[in-house]
């Protein structure tokens, strides 16, 4: 049959939050390809493509659209062709792009999308091409591939690309028909569980009769980005398009079929008449839906046509939804309020979105009477225990409204209460006793909580404190109509430690020794009245007190608490410390002054009571001896260490800080002969000058010349001006010696030398 097609219109309508895609035009979300004609053997086409710009990973609009033009009859002519059979190609620049609108549902918040549609417009007489008139087909086509992965209903859609193409039938050539134009682009996403109503139909210059259908969509170019294939039948941008016969997507079977693409309650169908697509999504995805349009002139068939695009199905947000706060949430629209024996009730309102409710109203029916308030959190009175039906209404009359049923059940009331006793003086747990009363006739639990983290159930309880203070215990019921109530009181728990409890519980020390005495008793706390004493006549009213005994002997300690409601205990903890005498360690040393080079020291101990010595020198040293002589080996200051032990075990130590000094000597004589016979020839110093620095030796005549100066501790002056000049006479000379010490302190030696010759 001779006929004119319009190829697959794509629209691949997916949103970011769908999945991400790679550079294989995974960005397409559809397009279609449009012809008039002009006369002539002459055409104008317009090829819209649409994309996904919430993609950042994927491609753009191709700046070039390659265009293949061929020349044949049904699918066995046309099965003879290749890619380079073509009868003529036409590279069509991007003529302009826009960002599509987002559908406007009245009463829903679609997901958030962003769709750019590219336009390419050419005309064949530009290019040089014209198709005359003929008994053989012309195909006109543009392929892409691939479609999202994330596709519910084909097979393989990451495999599968598109064709955008028309068929200039022999007969549309006759007549220099004008192809179909589809009146508005689908909505680039629908609501699911939401009425579908969209008007998919087309228009036809020509006024000729256009019928309906779903049908399977045209696949078209391949996966492959390989640089060889690319641009093949196989690649993902055959350039130019490939020739026809185009294959078919292949749906997933079952319910899901090209004829019914996706699911619905009622199923999603197209009116064959108008065109208009119905029916509710039940299933969110992205579902590819294919339409084909069968057109007809004075009731002869003389083209088709078809179109697919994707659905892309997901959540919307309601634009206003009813909503009760406090309530129980039977369903999305019905609740439950629970009144137990108030008859007042407050409702409150958690409807949303605020800013589209323009109006509310709440109904009941009590009796025969209606009560009715159009305020937003009404307090509504009822006539006493029983159930009573009601709804509130959101923009009741309109077109954007919602509803929620309400059913108010007013129960008999509730009441919790309840008292509690224990001995004040004594810490034995309290017990806690409830005086609930329900007029539903029965409380079916008690839930308690003791104010100190621990929580207990049952009508009668009893609870152990381990801290005294004031805490707040809560009660709360529950009745058989579920009515609850809580009750909290304070209760002061301050009784007198049943045993009176100290760490230590027996110590030995030397004197003097900082006992430290803590109150293990329970219940206390610091508002509790302590006296301790201590047995040596000292005493304190801290909870945890540190005392000092001083002198050695055997101590009984009392102990006394009085609670802040006056209940007391006492007792004595007999012979509960030991104090043994302690030595008292000293030591002196000699002598003062130490040096490298005198560097024996004597100790001598000097301490009392005292049966053992253990010394510690700081040099990683130790004596055991009284009175030790120690050589240091090296300079420092060091920290000596006296241990002594008293007869009774007891100890004692001393300190003191010992100084080893490095000793620096240097020494001039007073006269050398400088006549060259070999003997006091050169005037030097000698000495020991081990970690000195900054070192000079100058030396001036009666006049003031400096006639030597060096800074070489070896160097000395051999009576000869600077060293090296003329002979300086006999006489006395000016001698300095400066320089630093191992210490960085600065030193200064002066004197005089007589030179002889």
């Amino acid at each position: 049959m001779n006929y004119l097609r319009i190829l697959p219109f794509i629209l691949l309508l997916s949103i970011s939050f769908f999945g991400g895609v790679n550079l294989q035009a995974k960005h397409l979300i559809g397009g279609n390809l449009t012809y008039k004609c002009l006369g002539n053997g002459d055409y104008s086409f317009t090829l819209k493509v649409y994309r996904d710009c919430n993609c950042t990973e994927c491609a753009q609009l191709d700046d070039i659209a390659e265009i293949g033009i061929y020349r044949c009859n049904g699918d066995a002519d046309c099965g003879r062709l290749r890619q380079n059979s073509v009868f003529s190609r036409v590279q069509v620049r991007l003529t302009s792009k826009r960002n599509v609108e987002r559908p406007d549902y009245p009463c829903l918040i679609p997901p958030n999308i962003c769709v750019e549609e590219g336009i390419y417009e050419f005309k064949l007489s530009n290019y040089g091409i014209r198709l005359p008139p003929g008994n053989v087909s012309y195909h006109v086509s543009y392929q892409r591939c691939c479609r999202n992965n994330t596709i519910t209903n084909i097979i393989n859609p990451d495999q599968v690309g598109s064709t955008y193409g028309i068929e200039i039938t022999p007969e549309a050539q006759a007549l220099c028909n004008n192809s179909p134009e589809f009146k508005t682009f689908p909505p680039t996403v629908i609501c699911v569980n939401n009425e579908l109503k969209y008007d998919h139909s087309a228009k036809d210059a020509d006024g000729d009769s256009l019928v309906y259908s779903f049908c399977a969509p045209f696949n078209g170019g391949g996966p492959s980005t390989n640089n060889v294939i690319y641009r093949t039948c196989d690649g993902a941008y055959p350039t130019p398009a490939c020739p026809p016969p185009y294959s078919l997507v292949t749906f997933r079977g079952g319910n899901i079929t090209s004829s019914t693409p996706m699911a619905g309650d009622p199923i999603v169908s197209i009116d064959s008449k108008t065109g208009l697509i119905t029916g509710k999504p039940t299933a969110k995805g992205q579902f590819v839906v294919g339409v084909c349009i069968a057109e007809y002139r004075n009731g002869i068939l003389i083209s088709k046509s078809n179109r697919d695009f994707q659905f892309n199905v997901a959540d919307c947000d309601p634009l206003v939804f009813a909503k009760l706060g406090e309530a129980i949430a039977v369903t999305d629209q019905e609740y439950k309020v629970i009144s137990c024996g108030i008859t007042d009730v407050k409702f409150v309102n958690n409807s949303y979105q605020r800013a589209s409710i323009k109006s509310q109203k709440w109904e009941f029916l009590i009796g025969n009477t209606k009560i009715t308030s159009t305020d937003w959190e009404p307090t509504l009175k009822f006539p006493g225990i029983g159930k009573y039906n009601g709804k509130l209404l959101l923009n009741p009359g309109t077109g954007c409204a919602d509803s929620a049923d309400i059913e108010v059940l007013i129960f008999p009331d509730l009441t919790a209460d309840f008292t509690y006793n224990y001995d004040t003086c004594y810490a034995q747990p309290v017990n806690f006793t409830d005086l609930s009363v329900s007029g539903s006739g029965g409380i079916s639990s008690y839930n308690w909580v003791f104010g100190d983290g621990q929580k207990g159930t049952g009508k009668l309880t009893g609870h152990q404190y381990n801290l005294a203070g004031e805490f707040s215990v809560s009660l709360t019921v529950k009745d058989l109509n579920q009515c609850t109530e809580t009750v909290t009181k304070k209760v002061r728990y301050f009784p007198a430690p049943a045993l009176l409890v100290v760490k230590p519980s027996q110590a030995i020390g030397c004197a003097p020794v900082n006992m430290v005495f803590d109150n293990l008793s329970k219940p206390i706390d610091e508002s509790y009245k302590v006296k301790w004493e201590f047995g040596d006549g000292g005493k304190s009213t801290k909870l945890n007190p540190t005392y000092t005994y001083t002198k050695e002997g055997i101590y009984s300690v009392s102990l006394s608490v009085t609670s802040p409601i006056g209940c007391k205990i006492d007792t004595v903890f007999n012979n509960l410390i030991k104090i043994s005498s302690s030595p008292e360690a000293a030591f002196d040393f000699a002598p003062k002054q130490i040096t490298n080079i005198d560097n024996k020291v004597v100790f001598t101990d000097e301490s009392i009571n005292a049966i053992r010595w253990r010394w510690d020198f700081g040099d990683n040293a130790q004596h055991e001896e009284r009175n030790p002589i120690h050589l240091y080996q090296d300079t420092g200051i060091f920290t000596i260490t006296l241990v002594v032990t008293h007869p009774s075990g007891c100890l004692d130590t001393a300190q003191a800080l010992l100084d080893v000094r490095p000793d620096v000597r240097y020494f001039l004589p007073n006269a050398f002969t400088p006549n060259y016979d070999g003997k006091n020839d050169i005037f030097r110093g000698v000495g020991i000058m081990t970690g000195a620095t900054n070192f000079k030796f100058q030396i001036w005549n009666r006049w003031g010349e400096r006639v030597f100066s060096t800074d070489d501790i070896k160097e000395g002056w051999n009576g000869n001006h600077l060293n090296n000049g003329s002979a300086s006479p006999e006489g006395v000379y000016i001698t300095l010696i400066s320089y630093k010490d191992p210490r960085g302190v600065p030193v200064e030696i002066k004197g005089f030398v007589t030179l002889l010759r």
